[in-house]
């Protein structure tokens, strides 16, 4: 029975440590699934030498999900344009995204996304650079974040501030 109690005493004790584990992973997929799928919008921009975004579902909120689709342009014609959807992801689970950073806001359209031109550069509809991170966050651990940010050169990280505080500034 003593060997029982110790047991279960050990299980209890860890079980707080397990859940924040599992925060943290679940986190991680999350971010790291955002990030391949913004590299695949950059892809596909160089691939097929049109405009490619990434963008919430419904042109909502990051936290509804997003999809990876093509953009027809002004300067295309109707006919030789048809907009293409590759990927999308819905379902976040427990993850959210805070509010903090610029959330990749077009500060001249004011719509949510990354539009990567067919250079694969990621930039606004008037031409400038998007440097800009995204916050993501869990239900489960308040305290828990990770920032996606991507750079000028195109290279994305994700940042744990409460390892790295320096680096996520």
């Amino acid at each position: 029975m003593a060997v029982l109690l110790i047991i279960a005493i050990i299980a209890i004790s860890t079980l707080p440590f397990l859940h924040e584990q599992m925060a943290a992973r679940e986190i991680d997929i999350i971010a790291r699934r955002f990030i391949a799928h913004a590299q695949f919008a950059r892809a596909q921009a160089f691939l097929i030498g049109a405009p490619v975004r990434i963008t919430p579902l419904n042109g909502g909120l990051w936290e509804e999900g997003w999809v990876v689709k093509s953009v027809c342009n002004d300067r295309q014609a109707k006919a030789d344009c048809s907009e293409r959807h590759w990927i999308s992801q819905g379902d976040l689970a427990r993850v959210y995204f805070k509010g903090g950073g610029k959330q990749f806001i077009d500060p001249h359209t004011a719509k949510r996304g990354i539009l990567f031109n067919p250079a694969g550069a990621a930039k606004t509809a008037q031409g400038g650079f998007v440097a800009n991170r995204l916050i993501l966050g869990h239900d489960r651990d308040f305290g828990l974040e990770r920032q996606l940010i991507l750079g000028s050169g195109g290279r994305w990280r994700i940042c744990d501030p409460s390892k790295d505080s320096k680096a996520c500034k």
